[in-house]
């Protein structure tokens, strides 16, 4: 298996425990974590069932049956409601005596149908008997973050706190999507292997996709905008299987989508004036909470002021390409390369590839065991010259780095236009925020950065192979 060894650890020495274990994994929708429970179990469940999409809980409750009698429950007639059902899994349970019972419900969420009793038939499992079986452990995931947050991990009822493991599954770095596409026999180049995680992030079922006959750009064009793409249609399955009528939650992404640096919870409001206070809140922590959006702090904002911006790159490549365009155009994205457009996007996708690298940057610059705190900042003085860094790293060393991140297909040359804007930039920030610390300018970028006349605006850089560690 590609990466995951601290979440196989976890979860195999969880598995050995006397105590019975609850444990739950979530995470975007193909990030692997069906994968990641059935490699590191090798399949080797008393039970193990997923749930349906879109199904009656009278359906539902069927299938839950006949998967209880593929594992050995003697089972006469279908159950009524949730509640028989997880007395005659409890049953199953126990009837395989004092031996480790690895118990497995893949995307839990869909098996919660409204008026179905579902979360109440669980606690009552749980806290009536299941809780304590000696080595049973009981794994539940689901790709709908917000419902195992609010239903499991946050429940105010009989759940509260019941869960002993929780694991947040994430997309690959790039160091596993070089392992991932050399174990696939992809060729490409560490240049090529950014360009993809601009375009599909670390998303393992994305890029298992991928031909090894062919390039970067050809692939791209096969699974996004060939004739029947594999992707055409991925956008609008995964807001529907992940939210109850998705609309709310596609028109939030769209309005972040239209500035690069995201926006206040206000002007959201303000944009989108037929969500109130409330389902505006929960839309974003569900967006949040299933690897969309990211809330994060200006700097010099700690409690108020925290601005929402869009992380997911599918999403973020989807809106700017694949949404305005049909199928069937063989050679677009090869034939888009190098253009103005291709440009402006591809410098905002490496700013979203590098904020996913964070220790990646610190380790690159020495300050790995440095008390740190990231965020972005603007300046706010609209008679002032504008300026905006996208990663600031406050430094608990008396040092705050500006990190400049630059997307080039060769070394990066700073002529002196340049170097005059990365000055000016520097001052307005030393300016209005009154900072007293030493405030040095970072590069981050692909190739490096050209030695010459301006160079030394630079106190570090960071290149593409400091990403990849």
């Amino acid at each position: 298996m590609i990466g995951r060894k601290e979440e196989q650890h976890m979860l195999l020495e969880r598995s050995q425990r006397d105590e019975a274990q609850l444990i739950i994994i979530y995470g975007r929708r193909r990030v692997g974590k069906t994968y990641l429970v059935r490699e590191t179990f090798d399949g080797n469940f008393i039970f193990s069932y997923t749930g349906y999409e879109n199904v009656s809980k009278k359906r539902q409750l069927e299938e839950f049956a006949k998967a209880l009698s593929r594992y050995g429950s003697q089972i006469s007639t279908v159950p009524k409601d949730w509640f028989s059902a997880f007395d005659l899994l409890l049953a199953l349970i126990k009837s395989h005596g004092s031996k480790i019972k690895t118990v497995f419900i893949d995307e839990m969420p869909w098996m919660d149908n409204r008026n179905s009793e579902f979360i109440a038939a669980l606690e009552g499992f749980w806290n009536g008997r299941a809780s304590t079986i000696k080595k049973l452990c009981f794994i539940v995931c689901g790709s709908a973050a917000s419902w195992i947050t609010k239903k499991i991990l946050h429940n105010k009822g009989g759940l509260y706190n019941r869960a002993t493991l929780r694991i947040l599954l994430k997309p690959f770095t790039l160091a596993e999507c070089e392992e991932f596409f050399a174990m696939k026999g992809v060729r490409m180049t560490r240049y090529d292997i950014i360009g993809s995680y601009m375009i599909f992030g670390g998303i393992p079922y994305y890029l298992d996709n991928f031909d090894s006959r062919f390039s970067l750009s050809q692939n791209v064009d096969r699974l996004c905008f060939g004739e029947g793409a594999l992707l055409a249609d991925e956008y609008d399955t995964m807001f529907r299987s992940l939210f109850h009528n998705p609309e709310k939650h596609i028109e939030v992404i769209k309005a972040l989508s239209a500035r690069k640096k995201g926006l206040v919870r206000e002007e959201i409001k303000e944009r989108l004036s037929f969500l109130d206070g409330g389902n505006l809140s929960r839309i974003l922590k569900e967006l949040e909470l299933s690897g969309f959006i990211r809330e994060y702090y200006p700097f010099g904002k700690k409690r108020k002021g925290s601005m929402f911006q869009l992380c997911d790159p599918f999403t973020l490549f989807h809106l700017t390409w694949m949404s305005s365009r049909r199928q069937g155009h063989e050679g677009f994205w090869s034939s888009l390369l190098g253009s103005g457009a291709y440009n402006a996007w591809s410098g905002y996708a490496f700013e979203q590839v590098c904020l996913a690298h964070i220790p990646q940057i610190m380790r690159a610059l020495g300050i790995a065991g440095v008390l740190t705190s990231c965020s972005a900042w603007s300046s706010t003085d609209p008679d002032g010259d504008s300026a905006q860094i996208d990663l600031v790293i406050e430094r608990a060393d008396n040092v705050i780095n500006l990190c400049e991140m630059k997307y080039c297909n060769n070394e990066f040359t700073i002529n002196k236009k340049e170097d005059i804007s990365l000055r000016n930039k520097r001052s307005v920030f030393e300016r209005e925020t009154r900072t007293r610390k030493a405030v040095h300018l970072i590069l981050i970028t692909t190739f490096g950065l050209k030695q010459g006349g301006y160079s030394s605006v630079f106190q570090a850089q960071v290149r593409m192979d400091d990403l990849f560690h």
